[in-house]
C-alpha cells in the first residue's frame, strides 16, 4: 500500500470506513470519462467522476516486481459515457487510466491506487470489456537500436528530427469526394509530384472522424485528378467539406532520406551492411574477386 496518506491510512484503520472506488480513462485527444461504483457522483482534480454509468472493476493484482500490474474494467455502452462507435474507431487504443480509493464522505482523503492504459478492449451485448495494463507493461516492449539497411525511424520523430511543417511537405486541404473512407479525390492538387504522399499520413482535422488517421497506400494521378487511397479505412465517417492533412511519405530509403528530405545527418539506417550475396560469395576464375569495396 505504498503511496498512501497518512490520513488514508489512519481512516484504513479506524475500522469503519466510507470507501469507493474511481477511474478516470484519459484518451489520446485529451478526452476525458470519470467513473466511481458510488451510489452519486463525486468530484476532484477537475474531474467529474458518475455514478450512473455502470463501470466497475475486478480486483487489481500488484506486485513489487517488473510483472505488469493487470486488472480488468466492465462498463455500459451508453450515449453520455462510453460509446460503440469510439472504441470501433480506436478513439480508448492506448487510453491513460487512473484508479483511486476515495473517502466518499471526504473526497481529499483518497489514494492512488494503480495508473496505467487501456490495453485489449471488446465489446458486445451493450457492455465493454477494458483490459488494463500497470506502467511496467513499457518494459515489455523491445528497445534498441535495429541494424538494417532501411531506417528505423518515423518521419517526423525524435530520431528523425524532420520538421513536418516545412513547407511542401504537408498540404491541408477540403474533401471534395471520398469513397469508404478509403479512397480520396482532389481534381487539382498542384505543387506536388505524383507518388509524393505514398507511404505518408492522411489525418482528419473536423468532422465526425477529427483525429483519427491512416497510411498512405498509393498516391496518383488520373487525367486531372489526384487520387489518394489508404491502406486501411478512417474508422469513422468522413464526408465532403471535411478537412484533412496529408504528410509527404517515406520509403526509409537513404537516397529518399537524402534527396527527397534533405535530412541525411539523421538517417537511422545502416545501408552499407553487407547483403547475402556479400556473405556467400566464393572464389571465382573470371571477373573481378580482390576482396576490395564492393560498393
Amino acid at each position: 500500500m505504498a503511496g498512501m496518506s497518512d490520513d488514508f491510512r489512519a481512516h484504513v484503520e479506524s475500522g469503519l470506513t466510507t470507501l469507493c472506488r474511481c477511474w478516470e480513462i484519459r484518451r489520446k485527444d485529451g478526452v476525458s470519462y470519470g467513473f466511481t461504483d458510488h451510489d452519486r457522483a463525486l468530484g476532484f482534480d477537475g474531474i467529474e467522476f458518475k455514478a450512473d454509468t455502470g463501470l466497475s472493476a475486478k480486483a487489481l493484482q500488484q506486485s513489487t516486481g517488473l510483472s505488469v500490474d493487470n486488472s480488468e474494467a466492465l462498463g455500459a455502452l451508453s450515449d453520455v459515457a462510453v460509446q460503440d462507435a469510439d472504441i470501433e474507431a480506436g478513439r480508448f487504443d492506448g487510453a491513460e487510466v487512473r484508479a483511486w480509493m476515495v473517502n466518499w464522505a471526504d473526497v481529499n482523503v483518497r489514494w492512488l491506487q494503480f495508473r496505467g492504459s487501456i490495453g485489449e478492449l471488446r465489446r458486445g451485448g451493450g457492455a465493454f470489456h477494458a483490459e488494463l495494463r500497470g506502467l511496467t507493461e513499457a518494459l515489455n516492449r523491445p528497445l534498441g537500436r535495429v541494424f538494417q539497411k532501411p531506417c528505423t525511424a518515423v518521419l517526423g520523430d525524435k530520431g528523425c528530427k524532420f520538421d513536418l511543417t516545412t513547407p511542401g511537405y504537408v498540404a491541408e486541404i477540403i474533401v471534395t469526394q471520398v469513397e469508404r473512407a478509403q479512397r480520396f479525390e482532389w481534381q487539382a492538387l498542384s505543387g506536388f509530384e505524383p507518388g509524393w504522399f505514398g507511404k505518408g499520413r492522411l489525418e482528419v482535422l473536423d468532422g465526425e472522424a477529427k483525429g483519427l488517421w491512416s497510411m498512405v497506400k498509393q498516391d496518383r494521378v488520373n487525367g486531372p485528378n489526384r487520387i489518394v487511397e489508404l491502406w486501411e479505412p478512417i474508422r469513422a465517417k468522413v464526408v465532403a467539406g471535411d478537412t484533412v492533412r496529408l504528410i509527404a511519405g517515406c520509403d526509409k530509403r537513404m537516397q529518399t532520406c537524402r534527396l527527397k528530405f534533405n535530412n541525411l545527418v539523421n538517417f537511422q539506417g545502416f545501408p552499407d551492411i553487407p547483403g547475402e550475396d556479400w556473405m556467400m560469395a566464393v572464389p571465382k576464375q573470371s571477373g573481378t574477386n580482390t576482396g576490395g569495396s564492393r560498393r
